[in-house]
């Protein structure tokens, strides 16, 4: 049986990695009776952890939120997950908490344990931070959904898709997901009863949060990826084109930047609909296929790419 303060961390650590735990479960992970959760619990309280508990057969306990910050216990691979987290959120990928993650990470490092500290070094000294234009999240909009996510509660939102089209939406939100600095939601949409992936930035919840709802089972995390970066690919872009090019699918896949279906039209041609904010980004990506292709229904590419052959043009034409 562990001593009472090694039991009070454990408990603590058990309390922070779910959200719900009744009397008898953690009873049984920590090998004492439910009367000594209980006393372990009270313990908490007078130590500032608000322990919430559900009276009843089918009560329990969930760590809440209080009116200050009580520690967190990590271990070695959750601090150096925080610490790496930080460094990103620091480089402008959520707007607002740029400096704030620089000082959180200051406090962190400050704390950390030398064998960590390194590990944490190495990422900063050989990860170089590439400036990447693109839209910004705001930061309490990602944590309520964040916290939805969590809590399994529903979500109502105002929304724009790529076309700029506004509609209402209620979901059951998933997961969050970020890919080339922008912020997805994998969500379950009540009304169209399907899965959706929605543009983060792109959203405007409607508070309060809606009731709880039962889990659906999801997919393996593989097919979850996957499914978000064909909802990335088909759904998120303002600007869309279908582009045939004169070169195997196996070429071209290997070629784009972003995970796109490419469909084989025989040997040496293929096709796919790649998609961007900017007609002027999909000129530079089609640009590095090296491969001649056509483009079907896309006017606003076909002007940037003219303008970018004119300019490229000059370029040539100046350069000795």
């Amino acid at each position: 049986m562990l001593e009472t303060s090694a039991r009070l961390l454990r408990l603590l650590s058990l309390l922070q990695s779910h959200r719900d735990w009744t009397g008898a479960e953690l009873a049984a992970r920590l090998g004492v009776t439910t009367r000594t959760i209980r006393n372990d619990v009270d313990r908490l309280r007078g130590l500032g952890y608000p322990v919430d508990a559900r009276p009843g057969v089918a009560g329990g306990y969930r760590l809440g939120s209080g009116g200050s910050l009580p520690p967190l216990l990590l271990d070695d691979e959750e601090a150096v997950a925080v610490a790496i987290g930080l460094r990103t959120a620091a480089s402008g990928s959520v707007a607002g908490i740029e400096e704030t993650s620089v000082r959180a990470l200051a406090k962190l490092q400050q704390l950390l344990p030398s064998r960590l500290r390194h590990r944490v070094g190495a990422f900063g000294s050989h990860a170089l931070p590439m400036p990447a234009p693109g839209p910004q999240v705001d930061m309490d909009v990602l944590t309520l959904i964040a916290g939805a996510c969590r809590d399994h509660e529903q979500l109502r939102f105002d929304y724009r898709s790529h076309s700029g089209a506004g509609s209402r939406r209620a979901v059951e939100p998933y997961r969050l997901l970020n890919d080339r600095r922008r912020w997805y939601l994998l969500a379950w949409d009540v009304d169209r009863a399907a899965w959706r992936t929605f543009r983060v930035d792109r959203i405007e919840p409607r508070t309060p949060t809606g009731p709880r709802f039962t889990p659906r089972a999801l997919p393996p995390e593989d097919e979850v990826a996957a499914q978000v970066a064909r909802g990335i690919g088909e759904a998120t872009w303002r600007y869309r084109a279908r582009v045939v090019v004169h070169a195997p699918a196996e070429h071209v896949r290997a070629r784009l930047p972003i995970p796109v279906e490419v469909r084989a039209l025989g040997h040496d041609r293929c096709t796919f609909e790649p998609g961007s904010d900017h007609p002027q980004m999909l000129a530079l990506y089609l640009g590095m296929l090296d491969a001649d292709f056509e483009l079907v229904d896309a006017p606003e590419l076909v002007a940037a790419l003219r303008a970018l052959a004119r300019r490229y043009q000059r370029a040539a034409d100046a350069s000795h």
